[in-house]
């Protein structure tokens, strides 16, 4: 059986549930992660369905260009301000979630870091991981 990823805000007005297994897990230091975090990076599961995703309660939205050019469109709780997911507007079926959102954020198993160029020297990820300074193409 798979396993459920499942989780939401912090007052429970928004939820979200898949089984789809993510197809990326990734610390980010960009400046945007470091932002919309208040501290040195954001950590993500990326899912490859959005439509695998069950969502109850509505977000609101706001969206800001990447690096690439192309829009993120970031999801939180319109009541108490919990970031809860993020989707892309040249890639419409992806569906990231921040691994602090999840029920169990043990769940997240970190598998890169990305945009290193941007990180602290005081926000140390594990030295283990595979290190892009930017988001990996291909």
């Amino acid at each position: 059986m798979a396993r459920m990823y499942a989780g939401g805000c912090a007052c429970g007005a928004i939820r979200y549930e898949t089984r789809s297994a993510p197809i990326f897990e990734n610390h980010c230091q960009c400046t945007d992660c470091q932002k919309r975090s208040g501290t040195g990076h954001g950590s993500y599961l990326t899912f490859p369905q959005r439509a695998d995703v069950k969502i109850s309660g509505t977000a609101s939205e706001w969206r800001v260009a990447g690096d690439s050019g192309n829009e993120k469109i970031h999801a939180f709780c319109p009541t108490c301000g919990t970031p809860v997911y993020l989707t892309f507007a040249a890639m419409p079926d992806l569906f990231s979630i921040p691994a602090t959102s999840l029920d169990d954020p043990g769940l997240f198993n970190p598998q890169v870091l990305t945009y290193s160029i941007r990180g602290h020297a005081w926000d140390r990820i594990d030295p283990a991981l595979k290190t892009f300074e930017r988001m990996p193409t291909g």
